[in-house]
């Protein structure tokens, strides 16, 4: 899962790293507008908070209604691998 309870931005884009196997770098320029969206759109609050080295940080985390478009999306990718898996094997 996302480590999107309590975690700053860069928690996040080094979780992803860390989740993929290196597969996904996201690099903050398409990183902190998404999150910034998220928020705006209720699925993500966020309090800046200050980090272990003393730099302030915006934490963030998934608001109930996130969590169910997380689970919404994460079904829906489900079908699609399946469907994708489903087309490989029979080739």
């Amino acid at each position: 899962m996302l480590p999107i309870c309590d975690t700053d931005g860069y928690g996040i884009s080094q979780r992803l790293a860390v989740l993929s196997h290196d597969q996904f770098q996201v690099n903050p320029g398409s990183l902190f507008p998404s999150l910034y969206r998220l928020e705006q759109d209720g699925k993500l609050k966020a309090d800046w908070r200050a980090t272990e080295n003393n730099r302030r940080a915006k934490y963030y985390r998934l608001t109930a209604s996130g969590r169910r478009q997380l689970e919404q999306h994460r079904e829906r990718w489900n079908r699609v691998s399946f469907a994708v898996m489903s087309v490989l094997e029979g080739a």
